[in-house]
């Protein structure tokens, strides 16, 4: 495995981590406060990471286990408007997000030399590899880190 696999899988795995340390302590109103126009909240963001890891760990699988299969999208900012999405409680998303991630290093760790260059089909972006759903996944947490803490100083 080369060294930038390695860095980014080490991206994946400490993810939850930091994101529970960036959010400790706040208040409900902090997490739930809409600070910056056009952007979502704390908890939105916490609970979209787990929402849109989860489908990207599927995603992952199917790859690995099929034949260029179908990936669906989903519109990620009509799943930030459920309930579960907007609770101030992110206590669940966040250990679902650790387990998560524990169990997708794991993949990431075990991936036959091989399989990197698989390939499934995302509807909106053609052919994606694992490759570049590992890239695209270690990125996405450092964005939603930044956004977090964009949030954050706007509340000041």
């Amino acid at each position: 495995m080369t060294q930038t696999r390695q860095d980014l899988i080490a991206k994946i795995a400490i993810l939850p981590q930091q994101i529970s340390d960036l959010i400790a302590n706040l208040s409900d109103e902090q997490l739930t406060t809409p600070y910056l126009p056009n952007e979502w909240t704390v908890a939105q963001n916490v609970h979209h990471l787990a929402d849109s890891h989860m489908n990207s760990y599927i995603r992952c699988k199917l790859i690995a286990t099929e034949d260029n299969p179908p990936l669906k999208p989903y519109d990620q900012d009509q799943w930030a408007q459920f309930p579960d999405a907007q609770t101030a409680d992110v206590a669940v998303s966040l250990q679902l997000l650790a387990s998560l991630h524990s169990r997708w290093v794991t993949f990431w760790q075990n991936l036959p030399d091989d399989a990197w260059s698989r390939t499934g089909v995302h509807a909106d972006d053609g052919p994606v590899t694992l490759d570049s759903q590992l890239r695209a996944y270690a990125a996405h947490g450092e964005t939603h880190i930044d956004q977090i803490q964009r949030t954050l100083a706007a509340q000041e």
